[in-house]
Protein backbone atom coordinates (compact mmCIF):
# COMPACT_ATOMS: atom_id res chain seq x y z
CA UNK A 1 0.00 0.00 0.00
CA UNK A 2 1.21 3.56 -1.04
CA UNK A 3 1.62 5.59 2.46
CA UNK A 4 2.68 8.85 0.86
CA UNK A 5 0.45 11.32 2.30
CA UNK A 6 -0.22 13.15 -1.08
CA UNK A 7 -1.35 10.08 -2.53
CA UNK A 8 -4.68 10.02 -0.97
CA UNK A 9 -7.60 11.65 -2.94
CA UNK A 10 -11.08 12.33 -2.26
CA UNK A 11 -13.54 9.51 -2.52
CA UNK A 12 -16.09 10.63 -4.62
CA UNK A 13 -19.45 8.17 -4.28
CA UNK A 14 -22.76 8.08 -3.83
CA UNK A 15 -21.56 6.00 -0.13
CA UNK A 16 -19.77 9.54 0.73
CA UNK A 17 -23.41 11.53 2.10
CA UNK A 18 -23.16 13.72 4.95
CA UNK A 19 -25.94 13.40 7.56
CA UNK A 20 -28.41 16.26 6.67
CA UNK A 21 -28.64 15.16 2.67
CA UNK A 22 -29.87 11.65 4.19
CA UNK A 23 -31.60 12.58 7.14
CA UNK A 24 -34.48 14.42 4.52
CA UNK A 25 -33.69 12.05 1.62
CA UNK A 26 -36.30 8.81 0.98
CA UNK A 27 -33.43 7.44 -1.44
CA UNK A 28 -32.52 4.97 1.07
CA UNK A 29 -36.11 3.44 1.97
CA UNK A 30 -37.68 0.98 0.72
CA UNK A 31 -40.92 -0.82 1.53
CA UNK A 32 -42.90 -3.75 1.60
CA UNK A 33 -45.80 -3.85 -0.71
CA UNK A 34 -49.54 -5.81 -0.07
CA UNK A 35 -48.40 -7.91 -2.62
CA UNK A 36 -44.96 -8.48 -1.04
CA UNK A 37 -46.50 -8.86 2.84
CA UNK A 38 -48.99 -11.70 1.09
CA UNK A 39 -46.13 -13.53 -0.65
CA UNK A 40 -44.46 -13.39 3.07
CA UNK A 41 -47.53 -14.79 4.78
CA UNK A 42 -48.01 -17.83 2.21
CA UNK A 43 -44.94 -19.03 2.29
CA UNK A 44 -44.57 -18.35 6.20
CA UNK A 45 -47.90 -20.57 6.24
CA UNK A 46 -46.25 -23.61 4.26
CA UNK A 47 -43.66 -23.56 6.30
CA UNK A 48 -45.02 -24.11 9.41
CA UNK A 49 -47.39 -26.34 8.10
CA UNK A 50 -44.39 -28.45 6.95
CA UNK A 51 -42.78 -28.63 10.58
CA UNK A 52 -39.96 -25.98 9.90
CA UNK A 53 -38.47 -24.25 12.59
CA UNK A 54 -36.85 -20.55 12.36
CA UNK A 55 -33.33 -22.07 11.97
CA UNK A 56 -34.75 -24.36 8.69
CA UNK A 57 -35.11 -20.35 6.83
CA UNK A 58 -32.93 -20.90 4.32
CA UNK A 59 -34.08 -20.33 0.42
CA UNK A 60 -35.49 -23.56 -0.47
CA UNK A 61 -37.23 -24.40 2.89
CA UNK A 62 -38.27 -20.56 2.55
CA UNK A 63 -38.94 -19.26 -0.28
CA UNK A 64 -38.97 -15.79 -1.21
CA UNK A 65 -37.49 -15.81 -4.83
CA UNK A 66 -40.30 -14.07 -5.98
CA UNK A 67 -39.75 -10.93 -4.19
CA UNK A 68 -36.03 -11.32 -6.11
CA UNK A 69 -36.07 -7.66 -8.11
CA UNK A 70 -36.35 -5.87 -4.33
CA UNK A 71 -33.40 -8.01 -2.93
CA UNK A 72 -31.58 -7.18 -5.93
CA UNK A 73 -32.43 -3.47 -5.74
CA UNK A 74 -31.46 -3.32 -1.81
CA UNK A 75 -27.74 -5.31 -2.31
CA UNK A 76 -27.23 -3.25 -5.53
CA UNK A 77 -27.75 0.20 -2.96
CA UNK A 78 -25.62 -1.55 0.47
CA UNK A 79 -22.25 -2.18 -2.10
CA UNK A 80 -22.42 0.38 -4.66
CA UNK A 81 -25.25 2.99 -3.75
CA UNK A 82 -25.19 4.59 -0.16
CA UNK A 83 -24.12 1.78 1.68
CA UNK A 84 -27.41 1.54 3.80
CA UNK A 85 -31.14 0.99 3.40
CA UNK A 86 -34.39 1.40 5.41
CA UNK A 87 -36.57 -1.55 4.51
CA UNK A 88 -39.96 -0.75 6.26
CA UNK A 89 -43.50 -2.34 6.73
CA UNK A 90 -43.49 -5.59 8.00
CA UNK A 91 -46.18 -6.16 10.64
CA UNK A 92 -44.38 -7.52 13.72
CA UNK A 93 -47.98 -7.63 15.79
CA UNK A 94 -49.25 -9.84 13.61
CA UNK A 95 -46.40 -12.21 14.14
CA UNK A 96 -44.95 -14.70 16.88
CA UNK A 97 -41.31 -14.32 17.96
CA UNK A 98 -40.52 -17.22 16.17
CA UNK A 99 -42.63 -16.07 13.59
CA UNK A 100 -40.71 -13.00 13.08
CA UNK A 101 -37.27 -14.77 13.11
CA UNK A 102 -38.57 -17.27 10.84
CA UNK A 103 -39.19 -14.91 7.90
CA UNK A 104 -36.21 -12.45 9.14
CA UNK A 105 -33.50 -15.27 8.83
CA UNK A 106 -35.25 -15.79 5.61
CA UNK A 107 -35.14 -12.29 4.03
CA UNK A 108 -31.15 -12.94 5.25
CA UNK A 109 -30.53 -15.48 3.46
CA UNK A 110 -32.19 -14.15 0.34
CA UNK A 111 -30.06 -11.13 0.50
CA UNK A 112 -26.98 -13.01 1.84
CA UNK A 113 -25.73 -15.50 4.21
CA UNK A 114 -25.93 -15.53 7.35
CA UNK A 115 -22.56 -15.95 9.66
CA UNK A 116 -22.32 -17.20 13.43
CA UNK A 117 -21.88 -14.06 15.41
CA UNK A 118 -20.20 -15.77 18.45
CA UNK A 119 -18.26 -18.85 19.40
CA UNK A 120 -21.30 -20.24 19.97
CA UNK A 121 -22.62 -20.14 16.22
CA UNK A 122 -25.54 -18.38 16.97
CA UNK A 123 -26.50 -16.58 13.74
CA UNK A 124 -29.41 -14.49 15.22
CA UNK A 125 -28.98 -12.50 18.23
CA UNK A 126 -31.89 -10.48 20.15
CA UNK A 127 -30.63 -7.45 21.49
CA UNK A 128 -32.16 -6.23 24.59
CA UNK A 129 -31.20 -5.24 28.06
CA UNK A 130 -30.09 -7.67 29.86
CA UNK A 131 -29.21 -5.25 33.20
CA UNK A 132 -26.21 -6.28 35.17
CA UNK A 133 -25.82 -9.88 33.14
CA UNK A 134 -24.17 -7.05 30.32
CA UNK A 135 -21.31 -7.60 31.74
CA UNK A 136 -21.05 -11.71 31.32
CA UNK A 137 -20.42 -10.78 27.56
CA UNK A 138 -17.10 -8.78 28.75
CA UNK A 139 -15.99 -6.49 31.73
CA UNK A 140 -12.81 -5.59 32.89
CA UNK A 141 -13.16 -4.97 36.67
CA UNK A 142 -12.15 -1.06 37.14
CA UNK A 143 -9.93 -0.41 39.86
CA UNK A 144 -10.96 2.40 41.34
CA UNK A 145 -14.66 1.32 42.10
CA UNK A 146 -15.83 2.56 38.97
CA UNK A 147 -18.37 0.99 36.53
CA UNK A 148 -16.25 -2.06 34.76
CA UNK A 149 -14.81 -1.66 31.51
CA UNK A 150 -17.68 -3.41 29.38
CA UNK A 151 -16.68 -4.59 26.24
CA UNK A 152 -18.38 -4.11 22.85
CA UNK A 153 -20.65 -6.90 22.63
CA UNK A 154 -21.60 -6.39 26.48
CA UNK A 155 -22.99 -2.75 25.82
CA UNK A 156 -24.91 -3.54 23.12
CA UNK A 157 -27.22 -5.85 25.94
CA UNK A 158 -27.30 -2.22 27.87
CA UNK A 159 -28.77 0.84 28.00
CA UNK A 160 -25.82 2.66 27.98
CA UNK A 161 -24.52 4.57 24.41
CA UNK A 162 -23.06 2.83 21.69
CA UNK A 163 -20.04 4.74 20.29
CA UNK A 164 -19.61 4.83 16.23
CA UNK A 165 -18.51 1.06 14.99
CA UNK A 166 -18.91 -1.63 12.76
CA UNK A 167 -19.33 -5.08 13.09
CA UNK A 168 -17.49 -8.17 11.88
CA UNK A 169 -19.31 -8.77 8.43
CA UNK A 170 -20.19 -7.17 5.19
CA UNK A 171 -23.68 -5.85 6.02
CA UNK A 172 -25.24 -5.71 9.46
CA UNK A 173 -29.01 -6.22 9.63
CA UNK A 174 -31.41 -5.01 12.62
CA UNK A 175 -34.90 -5.62 12.84
CA UNK A 176 -36.84 -3.58 15.27
CA UNK A 177 -39.31 -5.84 17.16
CA UNK A 178 -40.08 -3.59 20.04
CA UNK A 179 -38.86 -0.10 21.01
CA UNK A 180 -37.94 1.76 24.30
CA UNK A 181 -39.48 4.47 26.03
CA UNK A 182 -37.34 6.71 25.75
CA UNK A 183 -33.67 7.20 23.77
CA UNK A 184 -32.34 4.42 21.80
CA UNK A 185 -32.08 6.01 18.93
CA UNK A 186 -29.33 5.01 15.70
CA UNK A 187 -26.78 7.50 15.04
CA UNK A 188 -25.20 6.69 11.34
CA UNK A 189 -22.46 8.54 9.53
CA UNK A 190 -20.46 7.67 6.38
CA UNK A 191 -17.23 6.85 7.15
CA UNK A 192 -16.27 8.14 3.24
CA UNK A 193 -17.36 11.17 4.43
CA UNK A 194 -14.96 11.05 7.54
CA UNK A 195 -12.60 10.02 5.16
CA UNK A 196 -12.79 13.17 3.01
CA UNK A 197 -13.45 15.93 6.06
CA UNK A 198 -10.15 14.51 7.18
CA UNK A 199 -8.06 14.74 4.19
CA UNK A 200 -9.54 18.31 4.27
CA UNK A 201 -8.57 19.28 7.85
CA UNK A 202 -5.86 17.33 9.04
CA UNK A 203 -4.53 14.63 6.41
CA UNK A 204 -1.62 14.09 8.93
CA UNK A 205 -3.82 12.41 11.05
CA UNK A 206 -5.94 10.64 8.11
CA UNK A 207 -2.52 8.91 7.71
CA UNK A 208 -2.31 7.68 10.68
CA UNK A 209 -5.59 5.73 9.99
CA UNK A 210 -4.40 3.86 7.54
CA UNK A 211 -1.64 2.57 9.63
CA UNK A 212 -2.03 -0.66 12.10
CA UNK A 213 -3.82 0.15 15.60
CA UNK A 214 -3.44 -2.59 18.42
CA UNK A 215 -7.33 -3.99 18.69
CA UNK A 216 -7.81 -6.28 21.75
CA UNK A 217 -10.07 -9.57 20.77
CA UNK A 218 -11.84 -9.32 24.51
CA UNK A 219 -15.84 -9.61 24.36
CA UNK A 220 -15.49 -12.12 21.16
CA UNK A 221 -13.88 -15.32 21.31
CA UNK A 222 -12.06 -14.75 24.40
CA UNK A 223 -12.35 -12.84 27.91
CA UNK A 224 -8.55 -12.15 28.45
CA UNK A 225 -7.73 -8.49 27.16
CA UNK A 226 -3.90 -9.41 25.98
CA UNK A 227 -5.02 -11.58 23.16
CA UNK A 228 -4.87 -8.46 20.29
CA UNK A 229 -4.55 -8.45 16.80
CA UNK A 230 -3.23 -4.93 14.29
CA UNK A 231 -5.46 -3.79 11.81
CA UNK A 232 -5.81 -0.11 10.18
CA UNK A 233 -8.79 1.88 10.75
CA UNK A 234 -9.36 3.02 6.86
CA UNK A 235 -7.88 0.68 4.11
CA UNK A 236 -7.96 0.50 0.05
CA UNK A 237 -7.54 -2.30 -2.55
CA UNK A 238 -7.87 -1.38 -5.59
CA UNK A 239 -10.14 1.58 -6.14
CA UNK A 240 -12.37 -0.18 -3.09
CA UNK A 241 -12.43 1.77 0.39
CA UNK A 242 -12.83 -0.19 3.38
CA UNK A 243 -12.97 0.44 7.73
CA UNK A 244 -13.15 -1.62 10.22
CA UNK A 245 -13.52 0.28 13.59
CA UNK A 246 -14.35 0.29 17.30
CA UNK A 247 -12.78 2.83 19.78
CA UNK A 248 -13.56 0.10 22.97
CA UNK A 249 -11.50 -2.59 20.79
CA UNK A 250 -8.37 -0.60 20.93
CA UNK A 251 -9.04 0.85 24.25
CA UNK A 252 -9.45 -2.50 25.96
CA UNK A 253 -6.16 -3.57 24.21
CA UNK A 254 -4.42 -0.62 26.06
CA UNK A 255 -5.63 -2.38 29.32
CA UNK A 256 -2.62 -4.25 29.05
CA UNK A 257 1.01 -2.72 29.20
CA UNK A 258 2.20 -5.94 27.02
CA UNK A 259 0.13 -4.73 23.69
CA UNK A 260 1.78 -1.66 21.81
CA UNK A 261 1.39 1.46 23.58
CA UNK A 262 -0.92 4.47 21.26
CA UNK A 263 1.15 7.54 20.35
CA UNK A 264 -0.49 10.81 21.16
CA UNK A 265 -0.80 11.47 17.29
CA UNK A 266 -3.00 8.32 17.32
CA UNK A 267 -5.01 9.15 19.85
CA UNK A 268 -5.79 12.70 18.42
CA UNK A 269 -6.58 10.84 14.94
CA UNK A 270 -9.21 8.67 16.95
CA UNK A 271 -10.49 11.83 18.45
CA UNK A 272 -11.00 13.81 15.38
CA UNK A 273 -12.50 10.95 13.52
CA UNK A 274 -15.09 10.54 16.64
CA UNK A 275 -15.27 14.78 16.26
CA UNK A 276 -16.55 14.16 12.48
CA UNK A 277 -18.44 11.24 13.34
CA UNK A 278 -20.78 13.30 15.16
CA UNK A 279 -20.98 16.48 12.94
CA UNK A 280 -21.92 14.46 9.80
CA UNK A 281 -24.26 11.91 10.98
CA UNK A 282 -27.89 11.80 11.06
CA UNK A 283 -29.93 10.08 14.03
CA UNK A 284 -33.15 8.57 13.49
CA UNK A 285 -35.61 6.20 15.17
CA UNK A 286 -36.49 2.71 14.51
CA UNK A 287 -40.08 1.92 14.32
CA UNK A 288 -41.29 -1.61 14.94
CA UNK A 289 -41.17 -3.41 11.42
CA UNK A 290 -38.58 -1.13 10.19
CA UNK A 291 -35.31 -3.20 8.86
CA UNK A 292 -31.85 -1.83 9.24
CA UNK A 293 -29.03 -2.76 6.66
CA UNK A 294 -25.46 -0.88 6.73
CA UNK A 295 -22.18 -1.94 4.79
CA UNK A 296 -20.26 -2.17 7.63
CA UNK A 297 -17.51 -1.18 5.18
CA UNK A 298 -18.83 2.18 4.82
CA UNK A 299 -20.91 3.53 7.28
CA UNK A 300 -20.81 3.84 11.39
CA UNK A 301 -23.78 3.01 13.38
CA UNK A 302 -23.83 4.08 16.92
CA UNK A 303 -27.03 4.19 19.10
CA UNK A 304 -27.46 6.94 22.12
CA UNK A 305 -28.68 5.68 25.76
CA UNK A 306 -32.46 4.36 26.66
CA UNK A 307 -34.93 4.29 28.97
CA UNK A 308 -36.90 0.84 28.41
CA UNK A 309 -40.52 -0.24 29.62
CA UNK A 310 -40.89 -1.72 32.74
CA UNK A 311 -43.35 -4.18 30.81
CA UNK A 312 -40.92 -7.53 29.54
CA UNK A 313 -43.41 -7.96 26.84
CA UNK A 314 -42.64 -3.80 25.73
CA UNK A 315 -38.78 -4.09 26.36
CA UNK A 316 -36.88 -2.63 23.49
CA UNK A 317 -36.09 -5.70 20.98
CA UNK A 318 -33.99 -5.69 17.88
CA UNK A 319 -32.93 -9.38 16.27
CA UNK A 320 -29.69 -8.88 14.60
CA UNK A 321 -28.41 -10.56 11.59
CA UNK A 322 -24.52 -10.61 10.28
CA UNK A 323 -24.59 -11.01 6.49
CA UNK A 324 -21.54 -11.84 4.03
CA UNK A 325 -23.03 -10.62 0.69
CA UNK A 326 -22.45 -12.57 -2.57
CA UNK A 327 -21.79 -9.25 -4.42
CA UNK A 328 -19.23 -7.67 -1.56
CA UNK A 329 -16.09 -5.41 -2.07
CA UNK A 330 -12.28 -6.54 -2.00
CA UNK A 331 -11.04 -6.24 1.20
CA UNK A 332 -7.43 -5.46 1.83
CA UNK A 333 -5.10 -8.51 2.70
CA UNK A 334 -5.14 -7.24 6.15
CA UNK A 335 -8.44 -7.68 7.11
CA UNK A 336 -7.68 -11.43 6.54
CA UNK A 337 -7.36 -11.59 10.27
CA UNK A 338 -10.80 -10.63 11.44
CA UNK A 339 -12.73 -11.58 8.09
CA UNK A 340 -10.94 -14.95 6.72
CA UNK A 341 -11.13 -14.15 3.06
CA UNK A 342 -11.27 -11.43 1.89
CA UNK A 343 -11.92 -11.75 -2.05
CA UNK A 344 -14.76 -10.18 -3.44
CA UNK A 345 -18.39 -12.22 -2.73
CA UNK A 346 -17.01 -14.47 -0.61
CA UNK A 347 -18.32 -16.50 2.44
CA UNK A 348 -16.69 -14.04 5.67
CA UNK A 349 -16.43 -12.44 8.94
CA UNK A 350 -18.72 -13.51 11.71
CA UNK A 351 -16.96 -15.18 15.08
CA UNK A 352 -17.41 -19.02 14.92
CA UNK A 353 -17.34 -21.62 17.21
CA UNK A 354 -13.92 -23.34 16.42
CA UNK A 355 -14.80 -26.37 14.47
CA UNK A 356 -17.53 -24.33 12.19
CA UNK A 357 -15.23 -21.81 10.37
CA UNK A 358 -16.01 -21.76 7.18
Amino acid sequence: MNTDTNTRKLIKAPCAWKGEEIASSSAWTRRFDDRALGIIDQTLHRFEAGGGTWPDASPDAFPLHELGPLFDDIREELEDGLGLVRLKGLPVERYSRDQLRAIYFAIGHHLGTPVSQNVTGKRMLGLTDEGTKAATHGAIDAASGDQPFLASRARAYSTRELRFHTDRCDVVGLLCVNQAKQGGHSRLVSAVAIHNAMLDRRPDLLELLFKDYPRSRFGEEVQDASIHYMLPVFATRGPKFATHYSRTYIEASQTNPEVPRLTSDQEEALDLLAELGTELCFEMTMEPGDIQLLNNHVVYHARTPYEDHDDPDRKRLLLRLWLAMPNSRPLPDSYGVLFGATDPGALRGGIWPPDQHP
